[in-house]
């Protein structure tokens, strides 16, 4: 197995489950001090908050917060048609699950939108979520047809 970004994994039994009871007697191996430690402010009840600095300026808030991202923005994956012409023989069905399998698109996320950079000589038919005007023209062109899914 190749190790990249995708296929991370921490090593085997390095990972402690964190679904046990504590302070439950000794036997539990957690009893007592339930994993605190003795005494101090952070063995009490009432410990301060996560991200607490003993009433400095927490670095959540000491650092600038700026612009504004909208929630329900589209992520939409381009492709411009040279790619098409390259990876796709004379004739062929392109749609989003072609562009998976051969590699030109990992992730649809929310669409995939042809573009048209660069030059197209053979007769596809391309289903897509959005075409730009010039990548439908060349399609077209070239004798294929541009379907909007």
């Amino acid at each position: 197995m190749s190790l990249e970004l995708s296929n991370l994994r921490p090593a085997q039994g390095s990972k402690h489950s964190d679904n046990f009871r504590r302070g439950r007697g000794h036997g539990s191996g957690n009893g007592k001090t339930a994993g605190k430690g003795h005494k101090g402010q952070k063995a009490r009840s009432g410990a301060p908050r996560l991200g607490f600095e003993g009433g400095q300026m927490p670095l959540y808030r000491r650092i600038p917060k700026r612009g504004f991202r909208c929630p329900n923005t589209k992520e939409i994956v381009a492709i411009n048609i040279s790619v098409l012409n390259d990876k796709f023989e004379d004739g062929a069905v392109v749609d989003v699950d072609k562009l998976i399998e051969s590699g030109i698109v990992k992730n649809p996320k929310d669409g995939v939108k042809i573009l048209g950079n660069g030059e197209i000589t053979k007769k596809l038919t391309v289903k897509a979520n959005a075409f730009s005007a010039s990548a439908k023209e060349k399609i077209e062109a070239a004798g294929g047809s541009a379907e909007v899914m």
